[in-house]
């Protein structure tokens, strides 16, 4: 079909330009063009609610905006106002300033099992300083990973076990350990391996699969027996499955927490929460040799920390999560006769709770395709979707799921050509690639 969203030669020389200045044309590999099709909008000028727009003026509703960190929407007034004000008085200071013990108790206030709280700018800062803290408390190396979750840190305890390993020596992940998520025999395993050194497990407490009902009890078990640290990564769940993530929808309490997407609004902002006993070591107030838990000069910029308090006012006043969870039921009530009235249920699956719903693109043997990932995020952006992942939003109201179910009905139809004939006559350009590859090639 022509394309209603044409991408002028004037965007696509802004892109070539990123690409000259930064490897890989964008600060986050998730958002790189490997990762869409070439039709899809290559640079955003702006965004408003849930919708966005190229520099060619063309308008897209987006899914996960932000990578998931916009849980309000774009440009939201009361959070820019907050922003704004305390940008007004100054970013940052020489000592801390008054919003950082505000935000701090704020934020405390919905995890009521964690005591202290540092702030940091990203998940992947927070997570490797949970790893520090462990071992500093524990004395021990080995750090156990769920293997199912894919991203943890870009440090190389975490990213080192993943083919993208370049630049890492192998002896640093030889203190990382994996185990299976929803199968505690395999922790079980990985702590009789390491009899006395394991420090810590870490995981997401849940994806797009709900841990079985024993599953993190039975971690906390054995942590307890074990004397290991439980860190739940809730950088996801946490202001989208809950207020107070997935450790309140399942009632299991982790020694520390790490949050962050979604907390400010699109704001740089997470945070590590956890037990006295353990944060304190990295605090003044103790004997114990020191720990160099998180010294970021940007870590607690006040804009972000009144962003943040703005969030959880919007969050306690007007009822997020249940829109989150109403909107993406209605997406999913919309979606689901569409995929079945084009006999594509085995194919295109929709995946995980309303308020954080994945989709997959499977080949007619049911294997996951990257071809037909591309061809249905084509169709979807060349009728006005970018919807890498189909997570709500606040602003997401009941024009935008329309449009959505109307542009999936259209793309679903070239996705069974697709199926039937190939994509590569369907395709504009390449289809897209797996983040984790040795090679670019």
């Amino acid at each position: 079909m022509p394309d209603p969203r044409p991408i002028s030669a004037a965007t696509r020389a802004l892109q070539e330009r990123a690409h000259r200045l930064i490897p890989g044309g964008s600060h986050t590999y998730s958002k790189g063009d490997d990762q869409y099709p070439r039709a899809a909008p290559p640079l955003i000028a702006r965004g408003e609610g849930a919708r966005i727009w190229d520099p060619d003026g063309n308008a897209y509703v987006e899914y996960a905006p932000g990578q998931r960190t916009v849980t309000l929407g774009h440009g939201y007034p009361e959070v820019v106002a907050a922003a704004a004000a305390a940008m007004a008085d100054g970013c940052n200071f020489n000592r801390p300033s008054v919003l950082e013990g505000e935000c701090a108790e704020r934020l405390l206030s919905l995890f009521p099992d964690a005591d202290m709280v540092k702030f940091t700018k990203d998940g992947s800062t927070a997570n490797t300083a949970a790893v520090k803290l462990a071992r500093a408390t524990t004395g021990r190396r080995i750090v156990a990973l769920c293997e199912d979750h894919p991203f943890f840190s870009y440090d190389d305890w975490a990213i080192g076990l993943t083919p993208v390993d370049g630049g890492i020596p192998p002896e640093l992940t030889a203190m990382t350990a994996t185990f299976r998520f929803n199968d505690l025999a395999s922790v079980e395993r990985v702590f009789d391996a390491h009899q006395g050194d394991i420090a810590c497990l870490m995981l997401e407490p849940a994806r797009y699969i709900e841990p079985d009902p024993d599953y993190l009890p039975g971690l906390r078990e054995l942590c307890d027996r074990h004397d290991a640290v439980l860190i739940f990564d809730e950088m996801t769940t946490a202001f989208r499955w809950g207020l107070n993530g997935a450790q309140a929808v399942f009632g299991v309490r982790p020694d520390l927490t790490t949050v962050g997407k979604g907390m400010a609004n699109g704001f740089s902002l997470s945070a590590l929460l956890g037990d006295r006993e353990l944060m304190c070591l990295g605090g003044l107030d103790h004997d114990r040799e020191r720990v160099f838990l998180l010294s970021t000069t940007h870590g607690a910029e006040s804009p972000a920390l009144a962003a943040a308090m703005a969030v959880i006012d919007v969050f306690e006043r007007e009822d997020v999560v249940g829109h989150l969870y109403r909107a993406g039921a209605d997406l999913r009530s919309g979606l689901q006769p569409v995929i079945d009235r084009h006999g594509l249920q085995e194919q295109v699956e929709l995946l995980g709770r309303d308020c954080a719903m994945l989709f997959t693109t499977r080949d007619a043997a049911g294997q996951p395709s990257q071809g037909l990932r591309s061809l249905l995020l084509q169709e979807l952006a060349r009728r006005g979707v970018l919807a890498p992942s189909l997570m709500v939003c606040f602003s997401h109201r009941r024009a935008e799921i329309d449009e959505t179910v109307a542009a999936f009905d259209d793309a679903l139809a070239v996705y069974a050509r697709g199926l039937t004939d190939g994509v590569d006559d369907l395709l504009d350009g390449p289809p897209s690639r797996l983040v984790y590859r040795r090679y670019n090639a």
